[in-house]
């Protein structure tokens, strides 16, 4: 049977199934030819269309509502309709294969290759004025935890400085030998080592001979034997603990001399205590500082017998660290006591020695403030250190540091520039100042005696001082450092601060071009000084003003090439401006420096 019209089709069949007995079967039949008719409506696209008309319009009752279930019935869609089952069979046929496969590799992260580093290295150099400059340096594993090393290094010119008179070479020749041990709760060291320094006073007064006449003032410089030598044996050693009370401790002797009867002994002993009091670390530096010397002769060598000076400095200095939130403060006094030669001269110092430091903003910004006083030990050593031009005939005696208080602020303005700026007053008593000696031309002078050599002068001066410096990596292989420092001084005693400048500048920049390839430029500036100093042969209507040296600008630049992790070539250009100006009084120097060499790292 074939059906036209499906609405058509149920109300005809709906008529003829009324209530009977034989309704159940009546039901039956109706579901089985609708379950026929749903699958022929599956495959039919287009099933028409017919207009009923509806005689008794629809009226809702209550019971007609009903609630919405929370959870909804299962609605058959296309996506969720139950799939056919489809049935797969596979049809095995055999393929030849000819693949093997390898074995796996893990694939390493790429590394640059690590420099190799060296134990030792010897380096020399050698340029113009005669130069030469030679270094060593060798160190050697005895076994897991003890070791030997050795330095030697020598430094000479020949002088060849353009107008000057008299001898201008210089040598200065060191080693250092050292044996110690790295243990697990100890390192020690012990070290011995000698120093060999020859000068000569060349630097004459622009007018010296002005009251003699030819050929006597020329005959008189040519007398001059201005060679001074000086020689330093030194012996010590260091301790250092991990655990227990004592933290370490240094011992230090020196031993100094010169070619004119001169000689000076220095003894140093300074250990440093640490323990715990309250959960607070209390340290305690204790120091022995014993010097003893002698000078043949004083300035006017007049005298019969030697000038001695010798002083014993005991000191302690407790101190003990807070740690407040962004507070670190490290609160300490410092108690001297100085006893002169033959207890001539003996007193109690008290000292301030207080730091402290405030994290503004973690390690961009870190506030700090000093305020730190000390007894400095004079030594001739030391004044020959800074000036190698001094007479044997100084005066020897402490400086008084009064206080020297600081504040300032360090930190990074981006993640590769730091600064550093500070305010500093500094009050010491007997600053010492070096000076220029007065002169005579006669021919019974010491070899110091016309000019050419420098005294110590003691007086209280009051520093104010401003420092700031700044550090960048502008680049990948490119620093650059530049610093400042201005002060003011104010005296007690003498004219002027004699040879201290009021401005110092710094500026270093160094450069990697290559790989191999290495540049570096250094320029300072001197600002400034004041000397004084009179040819007491000449009677003075006024006596003269203090003299001013010139602020000087000294470039230097080097350029280095590494031919392997070994060896690296250099050259070296100093005082590239070839500027004759004058460190000290009447002392020039050396004008454009050039000098080229090479170091050489090894192993044994």
């Amino acid at each position: 049977m074939k059906i036209r019209n499906i609405k058509t089709f149920i109300n005809k069949l709906s008529a003829s199934l009324t209530p009977s007995p034989s309704g159940s079967a009546g039901v039956g039949l109706l579901f089985l030819l609708l379950t026929q008719f749903s699958f022929a409506q599956d495959k039919k696209d287009n099933i028409g269309t017919e207009v009923v008309n509806v005689v008794k319009p629809y009226t809702p009752t209550i019971s007609d509502a009903f609630k919405v279930k929370e959870v909804p019935a299962s609605i058959n869609t296309d996506e969720n309709a139950k799939k056919e089952n489809v049935n797969y069979s596979i049809l095995p046929f055999p393929v030849a294969s000819t693949f093997a496969p390898a074995k796996g590799n893990a694939q390493g992260v790429e590394k640059g290759k690590q420099e190799r580093l060296f134990k030792n290295y010897a380096t020399l150099g050698i340029g113009n004025y005669g130069r030469l400059n030679a270094e060593l340096y060798v160190n050697e594993d005895l076994n897991n935890n003890e070791y030997v090393s050795g330095m030697f290094r020598h430094n000479s010119s020949q002088g060849d400085i353009k107008d000057v008179l008299l001898d201008n070479f210089y040598y200065d020749t060191k080693i250092d030998l050292m044996y110690g041990s790295d243990e697990q709760d100890m390192t020690w060291n012990i070290k011995a080592g000698y120093q060999n320094q020859i000068y000569n006073w060349y630097g004459l007064p622009a007018n010296f001979g002005s009251t003699l006449t030819p050929p006597a003032d020329m005959a008189l410089i040519y007398g001059i034997k201005p060679q001074q030598s000086y020689n330093t044996l030194t012996a010590g050693g260091s301790m250092a603990f991990e655990n227990g009370i004592l933290n370490d401790v240094t011992i230090d002797f020196t031993h100094f001399t010169d070619d004119f009867s001169s000689a000076e002994n220095r003894f140093l002993l300074a250990p440093t205590f640490k323990f715990d009091v309250m959960d607070e670390a209390i340290k305690t530096k204790i120091f022995v500082d014993y010097i003893d010397g002698s000078f043949k002769k004083d300035y006017s060598g007049t005298n019969t017998a030697d000038i001695k000076y010798g002083f014993t400095n005991l000191g302690i200095v407790p101190s003990f660290v807070m740690k407040r939130d962004d507070w670190t403060i490290d609160i300490g006094a410092g108690l001297v006591y100085s006893a002169g030669k033959d207890n001539t001269s003996s007193k109690f110092y008290v000292y301030p020695s207080v730091k402290a430091s405030y994290n503004v903003v973690s390690d961009l910004m870190i506030f700090y403030a000093n305020a730190i006083g000390n007894l400095q030990q004079n030594t001739y050593k030391d004044f020959v250190d800074d000036n190698p031009y001094v007479s044997p005939t100084l005066n020897i005696k402490p400086t008084n540091e009064l206080f020297d208080i600081q504040a300032g602020l360090k930190g990074k303005l981006a993640s590769t520039v730091s600064y550093d700026v500070k305010a500093s007053y500094i009050h010491d008593e007997n600053k010492a100042l070096f000076r220029s000696n007065n002169y005579t031309e006669k021919d019974t002078n010491a070899n110091y005696g016309f000019g050419n050599s420098f005294k110590v002068v003691y007086d209280d001066l009051t520093t104010m001082r401003f420092y700031g410096e700044i550090k960048a990596d502008l680049a990948k292989g490119v620093t650059v450092e530049a610093d400042v420092t201005v002060s003011s001084y104010t005296k007690k005693s003498e004219q002027e601060a004699w040879n201290l400048p009021e401005l110092q500048l710094n500026g270093k920049a160094d450069f990697m071009i290559t790989d191999k390839w290495f540049a570096g430029v250094n320029l300072f500036y001197v600002g400034e000084r004041k000397d004084y100093q009179l040819n007491t042969d000449i009677v003075y209507v006024t006596a003269p003003s203090p003299i001013t040296l010139d602020g000087y600008f000294d470039l230097n630049a080097n350029v280095r090439y590494k031919h392997n992790d070994r060896f690296t070539a250099f050259l070296k250009a100093n005082n590239i401006l070839n500027n004759d100006y004058q460190k000290w009084l009447n002392y020039q120097v050396q004008g454009f420096q050039v000098m080229v060499g090479g170091n050489y790292k090894f192993d044994f």
